[in-house]
Formats: C-alpha cells, structure tokens, sequence
C-alpha cells in the first residue's frame, strides 16, 4: 500500500462496492478483473481489492445493515463533510447516512437532486490513487437528466468554482471535470429518474481497465453475471457493460489511461 496525503476536495478518491455478500463479490470480481483482495481496517465486513500489489477498491458487506443497494458508489475528497452534507440539503440533495467517523476519516453517502448516490470523504487517502491512472478505475462518468444542472450542483457543493486548479468546462455534449489538468470526472445528460431499466437512471458509473474486453465478458457470465451493454466502441475505449452476480454495474474497457 502506498503512502497516504489529504486529496484536493471535491476530487474523485475511491471507489466501493456495496454487496451484500462478501465472499461471492470477491468470487465474482477476482475472475473477472484478475484482483485479489486483503482484509480491510474496517473489519470483517470490508475489503481492498488489490492489483499488481495496489489498492484499486473497497468491497462492504452492508447491504443488508445500511439499507442501500448493490451497487459501486464514489467517493469525493472533501476537508470538512459536516460543511459538504450542509451544502448537498442547501442544493436539494439528500444525505442518506452520516457522516459518520468511519476507521482514519468521515464518510457519508448522499444523493444529488436528480438521485444518482455518491459519498464524500473526510481523512487521508492513498497518494497514488486517481482516475486514470495505474490500477485505479480508468473512467468515472455521471449519467444524468442535464448534465448542466449536475455540474452546478457538484460545482456548489465541492466548490469547483473556487479551485484555481479546477477545471468544469463543456466540450463534445459533457460536462468534463478535471484536476490540475487531469479529467477526473464526466458529466453525461440523458438519464431519466423514472426509467425501470437501472442502467438509464441517474448514477455514477466506474470503468475499469481490462487486457481484454471479450474474455472479461465471458468471465462475468461463467462467474454468475449479466450483460448490460454489449461491447462497443466509445470516448473511452472498447468497453462492455456487466451486472455482477447481485446486479451491481459496472463497465470494463481496453482503453488507455490519460
């Protein structure tokens, strides 16, 4: 594991699957991505899944006692979540659970006006963790309604518009975030609240870097899986989308990293 620092606020700095079964995520994911996983600092209940000998997400058997769904959430940098929980009611956001002191930091889990969930995090975070980049997920995109309205949300309550070194700009019908001159986050309109289809509701989406799109497909469908998109060519990359065996989303693609 590498070294920790405190992230820029209101840039990307995990990503967590919460399961409902622990043992079978890993299952699950370990034939489909190749990671291996060591026991969390949050006990029994958590995980880091490992890649190459780094940390590339948080597994949480919390399904069941939180009362959230199956799916990958991110989580946002922030220096004070009290001030950023404050901000999401101001917006019209929700927050759903804390923050709350969670093992070195405070997390919470909360949901933009348009009810795609996200947390934010208060506390040290891995130095060489980002979007993009190494073993960390290669794309974090949010499929929204309007991706205007998102980005003024987002903007107000991580303060993007007061970063000298943040950038929001619109470019190709999205709304591109990046840090310091690295994108770590898409903005995408066109989901609809009331869809039945999950994959069109307003959501974070996380990407992650496969050798091989087609065998990762395979491998998702031997392990219990689904697919939800075929793959395809994008922005990003070859890719496919795929349901775990609980019906968490989540995208692989063969595209390269910034």
């Amino acid at each position: 594991m590498a070294a920790t620092e405190h992230a820029r606020p209101g840039t990307p700095c995990w990503v967590s699957l919460q399961t409902s079964d622990l043992t079978a995520a890993q299952k699950f994911y370990g034939a489909v991505l190749g990671w291996t996983f060591r026991p969390g600092s949050l006990g029994e209940d958590f995980c880091v899944a490992i890649s190459g000998g780094r940390a590339v997400a948080g597994l949480g058997n919390v399904v069941r006692t939180m009362g959230v769904p199956v799916s990958w959430t991110c989580y946002f940098a922030v220096d004070d979540a009290d001030a950023v929980a404050s901000r999401v009611r101001e917006r019209g956001g929700t927050v759903a659970v804390g923050p709350l002191a969670f093992g070195p930091g405070r997390a919470a889990l909360a949901a933009d006006p348009a009810g795609a969930v996200f947390g934010f995090w208060e506390g040290r975070v891995l130095r060489d963790w980002r979007i993009g980049h190494g073993v960390a997920p290669a794309w974090l995109e949010l499929r929204t309604r309007d991706c205007f309205d998102a980005a003024l949300f987002y903007s107000g309550i991580f303060l993007w518009d007061q970063s000298q070194e943040t950038d929001v700009r619109y470019e190709d019908d999205v709304v591109l975030v990046s840090v310091a001159g690295h994108t770590v986050a898409c903005l995408r309109g066109g989901g609809v609240e009331a869809a039945p289809d999950p994959k069109v509701r307003p959501r974070w989406h996380v990407y992650f870097r496969v050798d091989n799109v087609e065998k990762a497909v395979e491998a998702a469908l031997l392990a219990g899986g689904s697919v939800a998109a075929e793959p395809g060519l994008s922005v990003v990359g070859h890719e496919a989308t795929l349901c775990d065996a609980e019906g968490g989303i989540f995208t692989v693609t063969s595209g390269p990293p910034d």
